[in-house]
């Protein structure tokens, strides 16, 4: 239980460092190495995205944000992959 409890709070704690980028600026230095393979992809983010990638019967699709190509989850913005 304990362990459960510390694994919620480290992830809301990441949670909370993410940037918020506001739309229509330009995202910051160094964006890109803050995220990793399993973090939710912050909506401001997302939103600058262009899909390369069309939604698969699987619920995963392809954006491309700033030269970097982020394969998630549509729903959940669940970041399966990064490619650079």
């Amino acid at each position: 239980m304990k362990r459960e409890k510390r694994k919620h709070r480290e992830e809301m704690e990441r949670g909370k460092r993410k940037h918020k980028a506001k739309k229509g600026k330009e995202l910051h230095p160094g964006w890109r190495k803050k995220l990793s393979k399993g973090d939710i992809l912050d909506n401001s983010i997302y939103s600058r995205g262009k899909v390369v990638v069309p939604l698969g019967k699987d619920g995963i699709i392809s954006i491309e944000v700033e030269g970097t190509i982020f394969k998630l989850h549509e729903k959940t913005r669940k970041i399966i992959r990064i490619l650079d």
